[in-house]
């Protein structure tokens, strides 16, 4: 592992961060509202509630969601990157402690306002871990583990786990606040699909007559290849060449300014890729 100290530090800081605010989240929305985040939060949340309920037995929120990530730590730390699991677990067990040692305080009990603005928060507080190469544990490593190692839709994967999660909660607690945990995820996973762009890639069809340079800019931020296509200008019949790449969409804009300063006339035409097929270049996690 190479540390950075002012970069590991600015992350350092700002993943305290974030998990004192998911901690608040919880206290403050989550459980007001009986809710079921998904994923490993969630379902510490529902093994603590049937202790509570079905057993008159008070499980710390601690103890269970780390039992819940030890087997997700062991797949980041043995396949997605040592550093990146050391300041997960470090963002996984403030957010424990601090949601055992926080007062809970209501800001609302109107559960659709909960819903949404919970989901809200809990959306952006993932994305800004992520952004700083960290996670909130549990089914975030399973879908990094799936998405980059296995060539799996992680998507599904954790969607199936999570209205496995709702369905046992709606059977035991009643429907309502399960539906509700819906409208939450929802608003949750919209905000994360929105921040969060690492997995989601543009295609780059670029017409030049410089196509070395516009190359060697794509290599050089983006790791990627590129193909040179052969092509000719319809108004003045002219020789073109087109570039023609694949980049994660986080690098597009900083690829497309480069583009324009070693030529300024290029034409860049950039469009949503939806699904590639074959080798296509992933930063690894440290």
């Amino acid at each position: 592992m190479e540390w950075n100290l002012k970069q590991d530090a600015k992350r350092l800081i700002v993943i305290c961060l974030a998990s004192a605010a998911m901690a608040l989240n919880i206290k403050t929305f989550v459980r007001t509202g009986g809710l079921y985040p998904g994923g490993a939060t969630g379902l510490t949340l529902l093994i603590q509630r049937v202790f509570e309920l079905f057993l008159n037995v008070e499980i710390p929120y601690t103890i269970i969601n780390v039992l819940l990530n030890l087997g997700p730590i062991y797949i980041g730390f043995k396949f997605i990157g040592k550093k990146f699991t050391l300041f997960s677990c470090i963002t996984i067990m403030l957010t424990n402690i601090l949601t055992d040692i926080l007062p809970a305080y209501a800001i609302t009990y109107d559960i659709l306002l909960i819903s949404v603005f919970g989901g809200i928060i809990n959306g952006f507080l993932i994305s800004l871990c992520l952004m700083m190469n960290a996670t909130t544990g549990g089914t975030d490593f399973i879908g990094i583990f799936l998405s980059e190692r296995k060539g799996v839709d992680s998507f599904n994967v954790i969607l199936g786990f999570n209205a496995i999660l709702l369905i046992v909660a709606g059977l035991l607690f009643g429907w309502e606040k399960a539906l509700y945990s819906i409208i939450f995820q929802y608003a949750s996973t919209q905000v994360l699909r929105m921040l969060y762009q690492q997995y989601r890639q543009h295609t780059l069809l670029v017409v030049t007559n410089h196509p070395k340079e516009v190359y060697e800019v794509i290599a050089r931020d983006s790791n990627h290849g590129a193909t040179v296509i052969d092509g000719e200008g319809s108004f003045q019949h002219e020789e073109r060449k087109i570039v023609y790449s694949v980049v994660s969409r986080a690098e597009c804009k900083g690829i497309i300014k480069d583009i324009k300063r070693v030529d300024p006339k290029a034409f860049v035409n950039v469009i949503n890729t939806q699904q590639v097929s074959g080798l296509f270049y992933q930063r690894p996690h440290e």
